[in-house]
């Protein structure tokens, strides 16, 4: 059987902007399937010479029906779903995710644990700034300092792989508390490390600061105005990069961040520049958080258990669960059985990395969700992605997308 010509079928790049711009104008595709994309996206942009007239950017190309997954598997079944959203700082995840589940069972966590997850999510936003800084430097071809900021970087991976067994996707939440406590000398090397980072993240701002090239790609670059920041939602340091100090450990504290005493810088200008000093002041009052999270480990009330005494949530000891037939029955009941979560809706956000990451979660009191949606930053500043890329060179859509910071698991869900 003969087929029909394929002559009819629009050209689908060209099909985004059917009335040019202008008449000698030119649509270019970058994506889905590029290096410097920072995930899975695809940028179609309009060019006059070297100038992006005007762009539109599609993601949902790592689309794999996360939040509809969830109301197939329990509550505690969810924390390794939880880990691959931003698999950068998967911790958070975890913690915002427990926290909102802890909050609909009336569950208070233990002190030390409080204070635990608070330090471990300092240490990841290090973590995730670390790799955005990297990337973006490697992209403009400071290769030095990329290779300075993912050496302490790979270094924390392997700290926290002695405490959770995994470099990336943890699942160390749980609950009503953690997997398990900190081992024998992992703060006495937490320590160590942070020495290493303020060594190497000071070379890192003798080479680039005031580095004439650098300065020329990133001053003036991928500006987003106050206005147009609030009025698409966006948060973290793409908000706090025009000005605006909004944070909700600040605003609305949660774990031990009431306790803690640090500032949030603030950008000037909204640009590609002032996003990359609010990054790397953020990781500086990470690391003073992270030393007074540590002293306060020390304190009589953080020593206790980093478990509720709660059998609706908790396992019992192992050890119990071989001795007494109360704890084998509750241990058997929490895994065939599983939690039960109180029915209600609530809504829990933490201040991750890239801004507020939210879980908005709905129980009809069985053992798995019946609503579970995530307020991922990442897909809400795609949203605002054009208005950065529009009117600048074709040559600085990548440090621009690079700054933005988006993650693809996240994003896309």
């Amino acid at each position: 059987m003969d087929r029909a010509p394929l002559t009819h079928i629009a050209n689908p790049v060209r099909s985004i902007f059917t009335d040019p711009l202008l008449e000698h104008s030119v649509v270019v595709n970058i994506g889905p399937s590029h290096p410097a994309t920072h995930g899975t996206v695809q940028i179609i942009a309009e060019l006059d010479g070297e100038r992006v007239l005007r762009s539109d950017i599609h993601c949902g190309y790592l689309h794999r029906g996360f939040e509809k997954e969830c109301e197939d598997h329990t509550w505690h079944n969810l924390i390794p779903y939880v880990d691959r959203l931003n698999y950068v700082s998967a911790l958070i995840n975890d913690f915002t995710y427990c926290d909102a589940v802890e909050q609909l069972m009336g569950v208070q966590i233990t002190p030390r644990c409080r204070v635990l997850r608070t330090l471990l999510s300092e240490y990841m936003r290090i973590v995730d700034h670390l790799t955005c800084i990297a990337a973006g430097l490697m992209e403009l071809g400071a290769m030095s300092a990329f290779l300075y900021l993912v050496m302490v970087r790979d270094h924390m991976y392997e700290h926290l792989a002695a405490l959770t067994g995994a470099r990336v996707t943890y699942s160390y939440g749980r609950i009503g508390g953690l997997a398990r406590d900190l081992p024998d000398g992992w703060i006495v090397r937490l320590q160590e490390i942070l020495v290493q980072y303020e060594e190497y993240v000071d070379r890192v701002h003798k080479l680039v600061d005031r580095n004439r090239i650098f300065i020329d790609r990133m001053r003036g670059v991928g500006t987003l105005t106050t206005a147009q920041a609030l009025s698409h939602g966006c948060t973290g340091p793409l908000l706090r990069s025009t000005g605006v100090p909004r944070d909700l450990r600040k605003d609305m504290p949660y774990l031990a961040y009431a306790e803690l005493d640090f500032d949030i810088p603030v950008g000037i200008q909204g640009d590609n520049y002032d996003r990359y000093y609010v990054r790397m002041r953020e990781m500086d009052e990470s690391v003073y958080m992270v030393r007074q999270l540590v002293e306060m480990l020390k304190l009589p009330e953080n020593s206790g258990p980093i478990n509720v005494d709660d059998r609706r949530c908790s396992f019992p000891p192992k050890h119990l669960v071989y001795s007494e037939i109360e704890s084998l029955i509750n241990h058997f009941k929490l895994v065939i059985d599983v939690p039960r979560v109180p029915a209600g809706e609530i809504y829990v956000a933490h201040e991750a990395p890239n801004g507020e990451l939210g879980f908005f979660l709905v129980s009809t009191g069985e053992g798995s969700p019946w609503k579970v949606h995530v307020r991922s930053p990442s897909f809400v500043h795609m949203g605002a992605a054009a208005l950065m890329l529009d009117g600048g060179q074709v040559a600085d859509i990548v440090p621009t997308f690079g700054s933005i910071n988006m993650i693809g698991g996240e994003c896309d869900r």
